[in-house]
């Protein structure tokens, strides 16, 4: 799969092949982009309503699109992976929500929770994971946030304290998602409190580690298919050869994490907003009132005018973005909070325009509209509220970073 920009290697360790045409992307991506496409109108958009009203975790969509290797396309090809450069990945997760938000979770998250390794683990760590996500036998989760340390992500209290070689972790960790079906987690415990976000280390948990265990799912608003969870270390003991890097790099190391995968947040936004946008364009040439169908009617038009002008400006700085993630260009921090943060908030926009385009037909289940809106939410929150991608935005800014 080609580099979604420039040449030089990105996170993944791929090699370049020239720049990036943002306006003309290149034949494998709209190639990739029909592929998956059809995937889900097949496979996995059928069943979202179902999805949604089960609150199941969409084992279907996860079995069609490990087949497909569109599970985590991102792991690089030296670990049994589809190569897939950053935008490859946004395509995925972007064609994915389309057809149903909760499964576009699945590669959204394997990338999150393997990103860590892919920037700061071991080549022995990297060769110990990677191929089990890459095949599909092992799904990746990524615990950053507690209770009380949410958009504080450095005031966690989970602690981690040397045991000879190895390590013991207690405390808990919140909104994880796909929690009680990942096989490994991405773990950020405090190693040496006196050092502040320098005191932070990552960790790879198993499952099946004792002393660890996940708690309820939570009833939530929106991608009820995707389930979320505490995550709890009750002196959980762990290898000393699980740690990410270095002793006190792991918060430098999830920051530099989100700083990619924010942009698949991004891409999930603009899949789910595309739909929303399908969904009230056709209703609209439809549906007829006084006589003539309601998208004659020039304020109507002008919704759906601005609804795709959004949506076009979101689709188009999440693919800066993957580029300049691909490249981990300098201002990659600006533009991957820019890309989630002006995105979700188009897609929330987009998708309750489209319940007011329906109306009262909107506001019922026997149409997907009201479902978009109630996945489209979440977009806002996670991966950093987008209060705080301004905030980050601002930081660059004013630092001359962008």
């Amino acid at each position: 799969m080609a580099r979604a920009g420039g040449s030089g290697t990105g996170a993944s360790g791929l090699a370049g092949n020239g720049d990036f045409d943002l306006y003309s992307p290149a034949p494998e991506h709209v190639e990739l982009r029909a592929a998956v496409r059809g995937l889900v109108e097949d496979k996995i958009a059928p069943m979202a309503a179902e999805v949604d009203q089960s609150g199941e975790f969409p084992q279907a969509a996860y079995d069609a699109l490990r087949l497909s290797g569109f599970h985590a396309i991102h792991i690089p090809t030296e670990y049994g992976g589809e190569g897939g450069d950053a935008l490859a990945a946004c395509i995925v997760i972007e064609e994915v929500a389309r057809g149903c938000a909760s499964s576009s979770l699945i590669p959204a998250v394997n990338k999150l929770g393997t990103m860590p390794l892919l920037i700061a683990g071991s080549q022995e760590l990297k060769q110990r994971y990677l191929p089990e996500v890459a095949s599909g036998e092992a799904m990746f989760s990524y615990g950053l946030s507690e209770r009380e340390a949410g958009s504080d992500a450095a005031g966690m209290k989970t602690r981690a304290i040397a045991d000879g070689d190895d390590w013991v972790l207690n405390g808990q960790k919140s909104w994880i998602t796909n929690a009680g079906e990942s096989s490994y987690y991405t773990v950020m415990a405090v190693t040496d409190p006196d050092k502040g976000p320098k005191g932070i280390s990552a960790f790879v948990v198993h499952a099946h580690d004792e002393g660890f265990s996940v708690g309820t799912k939570e009833r939530k608003l929106g991608i009820h298919g995707s389930p979320t969870r505490e995550i709890i270390f009750d002196n959980c003991h762990i290898p000393g050869d699980r740690i990410i890097g270095e002793p006190g790099t792991g918060f430098a190391t999830a920051m530099a994490t989100l700083d990619h995968t924010r942009i698949t947040i991004g891409a999930q936004a603009v899949g789910i907003a595309q739909a929303a946008l399908d969904v009230a364009t056709s209703y609209a040439r439809q549906r007829e009132q006084f006589g003539k169908p309601i998208a004659a009617f020039q304020g109507l038009q002008f919704m759906l005018a601005d609804m795709a002008m959004k949506l076009e400006a979101a689709r188009q700085l999440v693919y800066v973005a993957a580029a300049k993630s691909e490249r981990c260009d300098p201002d990659l921090t600006f533009f991957g909070a820019a890309a989630k943060c002006f995105a979700s908030d188009a897609a929330m926009e987009i998708t309750t325009d489209a319940v007011q385009v329906l109306g009262g037909a909107g506001y019922t289940e026997d149409w997907p509209v009201e479902r978009y809106m109630r996945d489209a939410k979440i977009t806002q929150i996670y991966e950093g509220t987008n209060q705080v991608q301004r905030i980050v935005m601002a930081r660059q800014l004013l630092a001359g970073l962008t």
